[in-house]
């Protein structure tokens, strides 16, 4: 295997695990967003508690990764759920700006609760010793960590997808997100599903969060910096599906790192320009749908 393609498919692989964490994190923006029509920016923070709560497990309580991951999503999850009965709830039929400055409210108050719990410096994920290995095939080699980051990217995705696209639930979510007045007028509970639905949506956020914490460092200001990032895997993926955010992460994922491999001082330039390129041919996003009733 030549140098240069091997380079290529190290830069391809860092990038599509780059991606996973992504769409992790993003996937459930988008649906909720598709859903609830809410302009959720504080979105992040549930990725950012997560990952917190993770790393703390692992490091004063020594629980394993896997399994630190899995509780900083339950109890993300719940936070959320009560966030979203004592404060999200009553803005959903405002307008789309006390949403916004609602939102970013609570980005500073997690920012906030963060820096006096956690301390201003990021918290070090430790990998478990069958992580932190690289994978060798000849002249290539790839971290473990990443590889198993693409793995449960995919199987996530898939699972998502079969649980949107193959269960009454996900039917449910669906017949909200083309149309909530006619899907409550044939008996869905909008508020429950709004609810559940929430919920999902930031646990995996907060999985995103705790899995990625290699990738995207968990710090205070986790929320905010990688704001601009999540908000466009769903602008460009499109509102309320899962293979919109899906690509896009996977586009956003490969285009930053290869980037940042071949011109290190262009910075985040290139993004945004290919994300002005993409909303320019597609203003609803690659598999968005014009004109769907929220």
């Amino acid at each position: 295997m030549s140098e240069i393609l091997v380079q290529a498919l190290s830069v391809f692989l860092h990038g599509l695990a780059y991606g996973m964490v992504l769409f992790l994190i993003s996937v459930g923006l988008s649906i909720t967003m598709g859903l609830m029509g809410f302009v959720n920016l504080a979105h992040g923070a549930f990725a950012m508690l997560g990952g917190y709560v993770a790393v703390t497990l692992m490091l004063r309580a020594g629980v394993g990764y896997p399994a630190a991951v899995l509780l900083a999503a339950a109890a993300t999850a719940l936070v959320s759920v009560v966030l979203e009965r004592t404060l999200y709830s009553r803005l959903y039929d405002a307008p789309e700006l006390p949403q916004v400055l609602m939102t970013i409210g609570l980005v500073f108050v997690a920012s906030a609760a963060a820096r006096y719990v956690w301390g201003p410096l990021a918290q070090p994920l430790q990998l478990p010793s069958y992580l932190a290995g690289a994978l060798q095939l000849g002249a290539f080699s790839f971290p473990i960590y990443r590889l198993v980051l693409i793995a449960i990217g995919l199987a996530g995705a898939f699972a998502l997808w079969l649980g949107l696209e193959r269960t009454l639930f996900g039917a449910r979510i669906r017949a909200a997100v083309d149309n909530r007045r006619m899907a409550e007028s044939v008996g869905i509970d909008s508020h429950r599903l709004f609810t559940v639905t929430f919920a999902i949506g930031s646990a995996l956020a907060a999985v995103g969060g705790g899995l990625g914490a290699d990738l995207l460092a968990i710090s205070p200001a986790y929320a905010e910096e990688y704001l601009v990032y999540f908000m466009i895997v769903v602008s460009v993926g499109g509102l309320g599906t899962i293979r919109g955010p899906f690509f896009a992460a996977i586009l956003l994922g490969v285009i930053d790192t290869t980037a940042k491999y071949l011109v290190p001082q262009s910075g985040a330039i290139v993004i945004f320009l290919a994300t002005f390129v993409v909303l320019f041919w597609r203003p609803q996003g690659l598999l968005g749908r014009a004109g769907a009733v929220k």
